[in-house]
C-alpha cells in the first residue's frame, strides 16, 4: 500500500516543476521574440527591397519618357499654336474705380440720442441738457473732421486712380501700336521687323521642351524674301546615356543599363532633324503676311570645336526650303531624317555626336543689313527690351526654376502677363505674375491691385516682377499676404542663376531710377508720413533715428522735440491728424547713403509724466501714409513694459537693392530716452 507524501519532498518537487515552467515559459518569449526579430528584418528588408525597386523602376520610366519626348518632338510641336501678332494686342480695359470704405460717408451723429442724464432739481437738469448738449457737439464736430479727412482721402485716392488708369491705357497704346508698326513693317517687307517678328514667333514659342537652347541669329533678304538665321540645337546630352535601372538586392544598388552607342547616336540625329524641321514649320505659320519665300535655316551647337579645342558654333545641319515645298509636307506622318535630307535636300551630320559638322550654304552675315541675335552671350537690357520680350523672359524664368508658366496673350488678361503652376505639393498652386517695367519705384497701388487680382483669381500666390524696386508701402502692405515682390537686382540674379541674361542698363550697369539723394534733387512729393498711435493717457515723445548699424550719423541725426529735422530735411517731425499722436515725415530716398537703418522710438515726457513709465503703452501702431495722406499699411508694434521709459518701436532697413523693410523693435530702456540715445552711440552731458 503506498502513501503520498505530504512533506519537504512534495514541497521541493512542487517548486521544482514551478521553476521548469517557467524556464520553458522563459524560452518560449525568448524564441516568439526571435521570431518576430527576424519578420520584421524580413519586412525591413522587403519593404526597403520594394522601395528600390520602385525607384529603380521611376528612373527607368523618367529615361522612356523622356526618349518619347524626343521622338514625338515635331508631331507635338505642329499641335501647338501657331504665332499670331494679333493675339498680343491688348484693349484698353481699366478695371472701375473701387473705393472700399472711403466710398460710405461718415455718419453724423443723431441729436436725439443725447439725452439729458439725471438731474433731480433745475439746475442739475439744465447742467444734464448743457453737458448732452456739449457731447453731442464734441461728436459732431470730430465726425465733420473725420468726413472732411474721409474726402480728402477720397479725391487724393481718385486722383491716383485716373493718373495711373491713364498710364495703363498709354502702355497699351503703345504697345499696341508697336505691335501695329512691326506688323506692317513685316508686310511691306521691312528687313528689321520682318527679323524681329519672325525671331520672336521663335523664341516665345511653348512647342520647345523645358531645357532646349533658344539661341537664334537672324537676317532678311528682302529682293530674294529670304530669312537666313542660325538656330542653336540641343547637344547630345539630350539623349539619356543610360537605357534604364535596375536595382540589385545581393548588392544593395542600382545598376544602370547603357543605351547603345548606335541607338543613341539614331535618336540623336533624328531629335537634330525633328528641331530644323520645327523651326521651318513655326515659321512658315506664323507667316500671315506670305513675307517668307524661302528660310535658309542652319542649326548649330555651342561647343568646343574637335579641331581647335575653342568654344566654337559648330553647325551640325542645314537647309534651304522653299514655302512651296515645305507647305505640301505632312509633317506629323514623316521620317524626319530622311524629310530633312531627302525631301528638302538639307544635310545633316552623320555624326553629330562628334561633332563632325557640314557646310552651310548661307549664314546670317552674309545677307547686307543688321543680324538681329537673340538669347546669345550679350545681356539684353531690360530697360529697353520690347515689353512682350520682356514678359516671355519672365515666363521663361518661371519654366526654368520648375513651373508650368505661359504669357496671357489675350487682350482680357485682366492684369495678369504670366500664368504660372507650381506643381510642388503642398506650397504649390496657381500663381497670377504681374510684370512691370518701370525705372522708378512701384507705387503701392500695383501691390494692391495685385492683391485684388490673387483674390478674384482664387490663386495660391501673386508675384509682382519689376526692373526697379519697391518702397516700404510696398513692403508693408504685402508682409503677411500671399505676395511675393521681385526687384530689379532680384530679378538679374535669378536670370543668372537659371541660364537666363539680362541686366539693368547698358553693359549690366545698373541705370539708376533717380538722381542720386540729396535734398536739393528730391521731389517735394516723393516722401512718407509715418502716423504713431496708440492706446492709454500717458505723454510720449516719439523720436527717429537716422542710423548705420546701430549707431547715429550724427547728433543732428536724431529728431525729436529740440531737433525737429536732420541736416538735409529728409527727416523732420510734423504735426500729427487724427487718430495720430505724432508723427514723422521721411524721404526714403534721400536717406544718406551711409545710412542704413531708419529707427523709430518713443519716450515719456519726464515734464508731463514724471513718475510714469511704459505700462499704460498699448495698442500701439503706425500707419505709413502717402503725400496726400492716404494709408498705404499699418505696422503694428510691442506694448510698454512696466519700468521701461522708453522703447524701440522699430526700424526700417534697407535691402541691398535699395528697398526699405520694416523690422518689429521691443527692447526698453528703464534710463529713458537718454539711455536709448547712449545705446545707438549719443554721448548725452
Amino acid at each position: 500500500m503506498s502513501r503520498r507524501s505530504t512533506g519537504l519532498v512534495g514541497v521541493w518537487a512542487e517548486v521544482q516543476r514551478q521553476q521548469q515552467r517557467a524556464r520553458e515559459a522563459e524560452a518560449r518569449q525568448r524564441r516568439e521574440q526571435e521570431r518576430q526579430a527576424r519578420a520584421y528584418q524580413r519586412h525591413v528588408a522587403q519593404s526597403h527591397r520594394e522601395y528600390r525597386q520602385a525607384e529603380a523602376r521611376r528612373r527607368t520610366e523618367e529615361l522612356e519618357a523622356q526618349v518619347a519626348t524626343l521622338q514625338a518632338l515635331l508631331s507635338a510641336g505642329c499641335r501647338a499654336s501657331a504665332f499670331r501678332a494679333a493675339a498680343l494686342m491688348r484693349t484698353e480695359e481699366i478695371p472701375p474705380f473701387d473705393p472700399g470704405p472711403l466710398a460710405w460717408p461718415v455718419p453724423m451723429p443723431d441729436q436725439n440720442q443725447y439725452q439729458a442724464q439725471g438731474g433731480w432739481t433745475a439746475n442739475r437738469r439744465a447742467q444734464a441738457q448743457a453737458e448732452a448738449q456739449a457731447r453731442f457737439e464734441r461728436d459732431w464736430h470730430a465726425a465733420q473732421t473725420a468726413e472732411a479727412q474721409r474726402r480728402q482721402q477720397l479725391a487724393a485716392y481718385q486722383r491716383e486712380y485716373e493718373q495711373r488708369a491713364e498710364a495703363q491705357r498709354s502702355e497699351v497704346r503703345r504697345h499696341n501700336a508697336g505691335i501695329t508698326e512691326v506688323t506692317e513693317g513685316v508686310r511691306q517687307g521691312d528687313p528689321d521687323s520682318v527679323v524681329e517678328y519672325f525671331s520672336a514667333a521663335l523664341y516665345a514659342s511653348t512647342a520647345w521642351p523645358e531645357g532646349f537652347p533658344r539661341q537664334v541669329s537672324a537676317a532678311y533678304d528682302s529682293a530674294a524674301r529670304q530669312l537666313v538665321l542660325d538656330w542653336e540645337l540641343p547637344g547630345y546630352r539630350v539623349v539619356p546615356e543610360a537605357k534604364s535601372v535596375r536595382y540589385m538586392p545581393t548588392l544593395d544598388q542600382d545598376k544602370e543599363t547603357p543605351r547603345p552607342v548606335g541607338q543613341r547616336r539614331a535618336l540623336y540625329r533624328e531629335a537634330l532633324a525633328q528641331c530644323m524641321l520645327l523651326v521651318l514649320h513655326q515659321l512658315f505659320a506664323a507667316d500671315e503676311s506670305a513675307a517668307l519665300e524661302s528660310v535658309a535655316l542652319n542649326g548649330f551647337v555651342d561647343d568646343h570645336d574637335p579641331a581647335t579645342g575653342r568654344q566654337a558654333q559648330i553647325v551640325l545641319a542645314t537647309v534651304m526650303a522653299p514655302r512651296a515645298v515645305f507647305t505640301e509636307l505632312h509633317l506629323e506622318q514623316v521620317d524626319a531624317v530622311s524629310c530633312l535630307t531627302e525631301a528638302l535636300r538639307g544635310q545633316l551630320s552623320s555624326r553629330p555626336d562628334q561633332l563632325v559638322s557640314v557646310r552651310p550654304s548661307r549664314r546670317p552675315q552674309d545677307v547686307a543689313n543688321r543680324v538681329a541675335t537673340r538669347g546669345g552671350d550679350e545681356e539684353p537690357d531690360l530697360y529697353e527690351m520690347d515689353p512682350i520680350a520682356f514678359e516671355s523672359l519672365v515666363a521663361d524664368l518661371f519654366r526654368a526654376m520648375g513651373m508650368q508658366a505661359v504669357t496671357t496673350q489675350r487682350s482680357n488678361d485682366g492684369g495678369v502677363d504670366v500664368d504660372a503652376l507650381d506643381p510642388t505639393p503642398i506650397r504649390g498652386g496657381k500663381i497670377v505674375v504681374q510684370v512691370k517695367r518701370y525705372r522708378n519705384t512701384v507705387p503701392p497701388t500695383a501691390v494692391r491691385d495685385l492683391y485684388g487680382t490673387v483674390q478674384d483669381r482664387g490663386a495660391n500666390k501673386g508675384v509682382l516682377v519689376t526692373t526697379s524696386g519697391f518702397g516700404p508701402g510696398s513692403r508693408t502692405f504685402a508682409n503677411g499676404k500671399p505676395l511675393e515682390l521681385i526687384s530689379g537686382s532680384e530679378l538679374v540674379d535669378l536670370l543668372h542663376r537659371h541660364g537666363l541674361r539680362g541686366c539693368l542698363g547698358e553693359r549690366g550697369r545698373t541705370t539708376p531710377a533717380q538722381p542720386a539723394p540729396s535734398s536739393p534733387t528730391t521731389r517735394s512729393d516723393d516722401y512718407n508720413v509715418l502716423g504713431m498711435s496708440w492706446s492709454g493717457s500717458v505723454a510720449l515723445d516719439v523720436c527717429a533715428l537716422v542710423c548705420t548699424g546701430n549707431q547715429v550719423l550724427s547728433d543732428d541725426h536724431l529728431v525729436f522735440f529740440n531737433n525737429p529735422r536732420t541736416p538735409d530735411g529728409s527727416v523732420r517731425a510734423v504735426p500729427a491728424t487724427p487718430p495720430d499722436k505724432a508723427a514723422i515725415r521721411v524721404s526714403f530716398d534721400a536717406l544718406p547713403d551711409s545710412a542704413d537703418r531708419f529707427v523709430l522710438v518713443a519716450a515719456i515726457d519726464p515734464e508731463v509724466n514724471p513718475d510714469a513709465d511704459l505700462s499704460g503703452f498699448t495698442d500701439a501702431c503706425i500707419r505709413l501714409l502717402n503725400p496726400a495722406m492716404v494709408e498705404l499699411g499699418r505696422l503694428e508694434v510691442s506694448d510698454g513694459r512696466p519700468r521701461e521709459t522708453a522703447l524701440v518701436l522699430g526700424s526700417f532697413r534697407r535691402r541691398s537693392n535699395g528697398d526699405w523693410d520694416f523690422v518689429l523693435g521691443g527692447k526698453g530702456y528703464t534710463g529713458g530716452l537718454e539711455e536709448l540715445v547712449r545705446d545707438h552711440g549719443i554721448e548725452v552731458e
